[in-house]
Order: C-alpha cells, then sequence, then structure tokens
C-alpha cells in the first residue's frame, strides 16, 4: 500500500511540476484561459450628437433610455426565497407581452432557449423590441416583482418638438450590427446625411471579475473613453419653426389639402429659417411617415404665376417693361394656341402694370413679344432655374426650362409648363429682396466638436451672382407691393398690419399623370404665394404652396395660403424685434472693434450712435463683445460687452429670445428660460448683483399671446387665378 500510495504521490508531484513549469494543460494554455474567464471588457457607449437650432435650441439628442435583460440561469441564485432567475418563464413571457412590443411565444422562446453546447446561458435580451424603453414603461415592468428581470441603462433618440421640420432633420433607429451589438443610425434627411458626423466611437473598459460579473477586489481596470458625435447646428430658428408648424397644421386640418410646402429664409444671408410640409410625421414613432422625399428640394411644381415676378425682372432689366402702355387682356393667340386669362374674358385695353396686379397671363405674353424668347431664358437661368442651388441636402432636382416649342415660351413667362422646386423659387427671390445680390440657400449652420467646442466647419453666406441691378430690384418690389395695396391686386389677403408686403399669388394647373391639366373646378389647383417684408427692406422671405385644398363654394383658393402666410411672417418679423413703425428707414451701423477698450468710454460712443450698450461685469476693459466687430447692426440694437468681476442683472423686459440667449452665454448666468417670444417678466430683479449658481427664472411671452390681430377679410373672386395654357 504504501509504494501504491507513494507512487501516486510521486506521478501527482510529476503532473503539478510539469503544468506549473509549462503553463499548459492538453495543449491549452491555462493563462489564457484563466483571462477569458475572469477578464471581462465592457463597451462605453459614445452618445450620438446632437442637432441643434442656430440658438443651440434641441432637435435632436440621445437620452436616457433602459434595456431590458431576463437572469435565465439558476446558479445566478443564491437565496432560493429570493430569486435572481426567471424562475416561472411562462408567467413572465405572458406579463412581458404587455409592455414590450413581441408576441407572448417568442419572448417564452427566447426565456428558455440553450446555448450550442445545451448549457443554460446567464442572462438573455429581446432585441429591438427590449431596447429604448422609456422610464414609465421600466417602473411599470419593475413593479410586477418578477424575478431575473432586470434593466440596464441606454440611450434613445429623441426629438422633442413633435413633428417639426421632420422632413428635413429625419431621424435614426438603433440597428443590431454584425457582432450582435447596437448602434444608432441615421435613416432619413440630415440624420442619415451627417451620419458619419453624428456618430461618436465607443470606448471601452477591461477588468477583472468574478463568474457573475462583479468586479473583484483590487483588480485594476483599463479605461478607453469613448468619443461622442459631433453637434450639428442648423440655420433653423427654433421660435420661427414652431410658428410655422402651428399654423400649417391648423390650415392642413381645415381645408384638408393633398400637401402643402413652406419655406422662411433670409434674403440677407440665404439661411433657411424654417421648413416644413404637409403631411408630416412624428421623428420619434414615425407615425404618418408616407412620403420619405423632402419636397421643398426634391419635388418639382409647375409654379404658376410666382414666377411672373421673375419675368417682370427681365423686362426692367432689359428695358422692356412699359407699365403705362396698354395692351388687349382676355387672350392671346400663337400659331393655334391660345392663352387665356384667369377670368377668361379679361378686363379689356388695361396698362401692362394693371395687368401685373391682376395677374394676367395675357400681360406675359404680349411683354415676351418685347424681351424676346432667348433673352427670358437666359434671365431665369441667371436666377438658378433648370439647375441645382447647391444647398447643402441631398436628393435635390434641378427642374426643367421647357423650350421645344414657342408656345413653351410663352407658358413659362407664366409658369406653366417648365417646372421648378420651392427652393429655386426662395433662391430666386433673395435677388429681388438682396438689392440684385442672390444668396444660396443653406441650412447648416455649423459642425462643432462635442469634447472640445472646436468648431470643425463653419458655414458662411455665398452669393450666387447678380442676376439685377439693384435698380430693378427695387422697381420690381414696389411693383410686387401694389398687388397687395392696388384695388386691383390679387394679393389683398396678404396685407399685414404695420409692414408693408411685396410678393406675388400663384395659381398653377396640376398635370395628372397622363401630362393633361384638370381644369374648371377649383379645388385641383397649387395655390401659393412668394412674398417677403418689409417691402423697402427685407427681412425675410416666406413661400407657401397649398395643392388641392377642399374650398367651400365662397372660398378662394389664396385663403389657405394667406393664413399660413401672414401669421408667419408677422409673428416672426415681431420675434426678430423688427419694428414695424418707419422700417423702411431703419439706418444700420457697422460694429467696431471694442475688445481691449474701457467699457463705460465704449458706452458712451455706442449711445451716441442709437445702440443699447448693456455690460456684462463689473466694468473696465472689455474682453468679449457680441456682435463682433465688422458685422452690420441695426440702430437701436442691443450691443454686449463682456468684462470682468460680479455681474449686475439687467431689465430683461421686452428683451428677446435671441438676446438672452446671447446673454446667458456671455455672462454664464444660470438663466432658466420659460416659453418663447419675448420676457415678460424675471424671478430676481434689475440692478442686482449675482452670485455663482445664482438661478434665474425669466418668463417669455409668444408674438401670438402678445399681439393679436383679426382674421383676414375673404377675398372677392377677383382674387381667384385660373392660368389657361
Amino acid at each position: 500500500m504504501l509504494v501504491i500510495y507513494g507512487g501516486l504521490f510521486f506521478a501527482l508531484f510529476i503532473r503539478i511540476f510539469y503544468i506549473q513549469s509549462t503553463g499548459e494543460i492538453k495543449g491549452q494554455q491555462l493563462e489564457v484561459k484563466a483571462a477569458a474567464l475572469y477578464e471581462k471588457e465592457a463597451v462605453l457607449t459614445a452618445e450620438r450628437g446632437k442637432i441643434l437650432d442656430r440658438n443651440g435650441g434641441i432637435i435632436a439628442e440621445d437620452t436616457l433610455s433602459y434595456r431590458l435583460i431576463a437572469v435565465v440561469n439558476p446558479e445566478a441564485t443564491e437565496n432560493k426565497k429570493k430569486p435572481r432567475h426567471v424562475t416561472d418563464p411562462e408567467k413572465t413571457a405572458k406579463i412581458l407581452a404587455k409592455y414590450i412590443s413581441m408576441e407572448e411565444s417568442e419572448i417564452y422562446k427566447i426565456l428558455t432557449k440553450k446555448l450550442s453546447d445545451g448549457r443554460t446561458p446567464y442572462q438573455v435580451e429581446f432585441g429591438v423590441a427590449g431596447r429604448s424603453i422609456n422610464h414609465e414603461t421600466m417602473t411599470a415592468i419593475k413593479n410586477e416583482e418578477l424575478p431575473g428581470i432586470t434593466f440596464a441603462s441606454d440611450t434613445k433618440r429623441y426629438y422633442p418638438n413633435g413633428p417639426f421640420a421632420s422632413h428635413l432633420i429625419g431621424f435614426a433607429l438603433k440597428e443590431e450590427q454584425e457582432d450582435s451589438t447596437f448602434k444608432t443610425v441615421g435613416k432619413m434627411g440630415l440624420e442619415y446625411t451627417y451620419n458619419k458626423e453624428l456618430t461618436g466611437k465607443n470606448g471601452s473598459m477591461q477588468y477583472e471579475s468574478d463568474i457573475f460579473g462583479y468586479l473583484l477586489p483590487n483588480s485594476e481596470k483599463m479605461v478607453t473613453p469613448a468619443k461622442n458625435g459631433d453637434n450639428i447646428y442648423l440655420t433653423l430658428d427654433k421660435t420661427i419653426q414652431n410658428f410655422l408648424e402651428e399654423s400649417m397644421t391648423n390650415v392642413y386640418k381645415e381645408y384638408n389639402p393633398e400637401s402643402m410646402v413652406a419655406v422662411v429664409a433670409d434674403p440677407k444671408t440665404g439661411e433657411i429659417l424654417a421648413m416644413s410640409q404637409r403631411p408630416t410625421f412624428d421623428p420619434d414613432t414615425r407615425e404618418g411617415l408616407d412620403s420619405w422625399n423632402n419636397d421643398v428640394i426634391e419635388s418639382v411644381i409647375e409654379p404658376g404665376s410666382t414666377m411672373k415676378t421673375f419675368t417682370l425682372a427681365t423686362a426692367i432689366e432689359t428695358d422692356n417693361w412699359y407699365p403705362n402702355a396698354k395692351y388687349q387682356s382676355g387672350s392671346y393667340t400663337l400659331y393655334k394656341d391660345t392663352i387665356r386669362d384667369h377670368n377668361l374674358r379679361g378686363w379689356g385695353q388695361i396698362t401692362y402694370l394693371e395687368g401685373f396686379q391682376r395677374s394676367s397671363n395675357t400681360a406675359m405674353a404680349n411683354l415676351l413679344e418685347y424681351i424676346g424668347n432667348d433673352t427670358l431664358i437666359d434671365y431665369f437661368k441667371k436666377f438658378g432655374f433648370g439647375q441645382k442651388t447647391g444647398i447643402d441636402l441631398p436628393g435635390e432636382a434641378s427642374g426643367t426650362l421647357l423650350t421645344d416649342w414657342p408656345i413653351n415660351y410663352v407658358t413659362t413667362s407664366y409658369g406653366q409648363g417648365s417646372t421648378v422646386t420651392p427652393i429655386q423659387l426662395v433662391q430666386a427671390m433673395t435677388a429681388i429682396a438682396n438689392d440684385g445680390e442672390m444668396m444660396q440657400p443653406y441650412v447648416i449652420d455649423k459642425i462643432v466638436d462635442s469634447s472640445t467646442g472646436e468648431v470643425i466647419k463653419d458655414e458662411k453666406p455665398t452669393a450666387k451672382g447678380n442676376p439685377v441691378s439693384k435698380e430693378t430690384a427695387q422697381q420690381v418690389r414696389e411693383i410686387l407691393a401694389s398687388t397687395v395695396t392696388s384695388e386691383a391686386g390679387t394679393a389683398k389677403s396678404f396685407a399685414i398690419e404695420g409692414y408693408e408686403v411685396a410678393g406675388k399669388t400663384g395659381t398653377a394647373y396640376i398635370p395628372d399623370e397622363s401630362g393633361n391639366y384638370k381644369i374648371g373646378n377649383k379645388n385641383y389647383y397649387l395655390y401659393s404665394f412668394l412674398g417677403m417684408a418689409p417691402a423697402d427692406n427685407p427681412q425675410l422671405i416666406v413661400y407657401v404652396a397649398v395643392k388641392k385644398p377642399k374650398l367651400e363654394a365662397t372660398e378662394v383658393g389664396s385663403q389657405p395660403v394667406s393664413e399660413v402666410f401672414t401669421s408667419v411672417m408677422q409673428n416672426s418679423l415681431k420675434y426678430l424685434n423688427i419694428n414695424p413703425e418707419n422700417i423702411a428707414e431703419a439706418e444700420t451701423t457697422t460694429m467696431k472693434d471694442y475688445i481691449g477698450k474701457t467699457a463705460e468710454n465704449v458706452q458712451a460712443d455706442l449711445a451716441n450712435e442709437g445702440l443699447t450698450p448693456i455690460i456684462i461685469g463689473d466694468g473696465g476693459q472689455v474682453i468679449a463683445q457680441y456682435p463682433e466687430k465688422d458685422l452690420a447692426i441695426t440702430k437701436g440694437s442691443i450691443v454686449f460687452l463682456k468684462t470682468e468681476g460680479s455681474v449686475t442683472l439687467p431689465s430683461f423686459e421686452n428683451w428677446s429670445l435671441r438676446n438672452l440667449l446671447v446673454y446667458k452665454m456671455m455672462s454664464g448666468l444660470s438663466i432658466e428660460i420659460v416659453g418663447e417670444g419675448y420676457v415678460e417678466s424675471q424671478s430676481v430683479s434689475p440692478d442686482t448683483v449675482i452670485g455663482e449658481g445664482s438661478p434665474i427664472v425669466v418668463q417669455l411671452r409668444t408674438p401670438k399671446e402678445i399681439y393679436s390681430s383679426p382674421p383676414a377679410e375673404e377675398t372677392s373672386d377677383e382674387g381667384e387665378e385660373l392660368p389657361q395654357d
């Protein structure tokens, strides 16, 4: 027995010595197996970059959500009275099916599935259905007290404004990758176009744990931090976009049109301040998503009489405009083709000015004889028609200028036959609003590294040439304004109290699939308006188009269009602090460089120039200013001067949201802004010295609440355009 046991002990000793010296067993490295068993690597998920408006308002961001996890391995339970694994898969599946989008049978299969080697996994998840769970649902499931059901923190793409420029912004979804991980991927709109910039890079954390995944004492962690995606600032103004969304929703519900599009732009820069369409959808739920097209840039239309604006500009620029000369209205015949005015019979012998105000097709046809076919098309190309604007969005259509037959030139002069996009009309109108200089539209303001704050891409306004002279542009604006003020004008319902509007109505045929027009029924047209205000010094361009609205017998097609235009234009001008009184005479000055100068001296200089200086700090040397040097600023505007020292709170009364946001950024104060529009009240009195971290609540009211105006009067049939080809 001694020999036998001695031999076994010796053999065991040799085996242990061999394993210790080689570190191998059956050809496998034990150190590697131990590392695989105890060394863990956790993914540190990078946040997707934010999409923000021009003032930093959130449009899209990652927000906290929860991921559903089921622990199914009995080894997780140490105390049978307090099970830590799923003990009743059937009951658990039945209850979970009430909360997540998955059939009870599918949940049961997941809860009872085995690994390829027959073992029970430690835990299971439920794919897309078990992700992006909100706090309310998570709490409800927890209250069911299901053994083994737990949650992990996750992120979800969140769109806090609901249907808000949805076809422009698009949406992003969590998608399962080949390695079974999940990643947020842009599927539409800016989320898709700038997916690379918005997507961050995941980090990792390596550590040692026990068999259940708990961190071992004294074990070291190696962390590679995640890099979040870049933030994208848009040219959109959240307040103006909300004005547009609200107005379009009201009109869409009231008139039930087939579709609608609208754009608000700054003619001085080409920045798009708002853009929307109907039908629209909620990017959080995708409810209402029927078309993936951004109709403002991807869909072409026959624009109707809005195109007469550019025929008029061409005539004036080429010295072929004779406002007081008369022509015979009613009909115009070219070879075998006859076109007619919208009332079919015309108004007899009238002047070309009256013809334009009445939106006479035959006025454009007669005018074309003076201009010449080739000259008209040449100028339309200068205005950007027939070619892409180059806006920083994919899928832009170019439209077509028809020149196959002589009649094509005639119909193109008043907006039929040839096709354009809404964004082309807006770009062309910037030339009229901006004294002849045409500005390229754009929606991306800047792209910023979310970690460092470094501006990676900073877009600037781009001029696209001068289709017409300053004098021509000014004359066109005067004539466009007369379509609103003249008794003969078709745009009387687009007038806004306190502001002079300049613009052109449009009522266009809509071709069917065979290319034929359905005429006679006023519910079959595309009604639109392309306008600007204030007329003498335009600050905004607004284009609105409503396709096939359901009109009552007493209603005309301009009504739904004017309801959107007047509401959005008036509220936006008020919001931007554009004073309705004497706006045409508003003077501007160029900002100087005040950095390094004494704030008190600068304050006096600015006051003498008709500006309102606000000092942020104790005074002394100016270390920052807004607006920056060389920028044009309207007299009466606020100028912010930052100095060192404690901040004395000014009176925010009647400040716009924009000025309040600038002050908050430069002062670094903790200001909670409630509402939108103009400041109504502030929680801390003016002239109070503010300590670090002191909370300040500022209440704003919208222009709609402050400024109320009666609804526009119903227009008569003379405002109805029924174009003839």
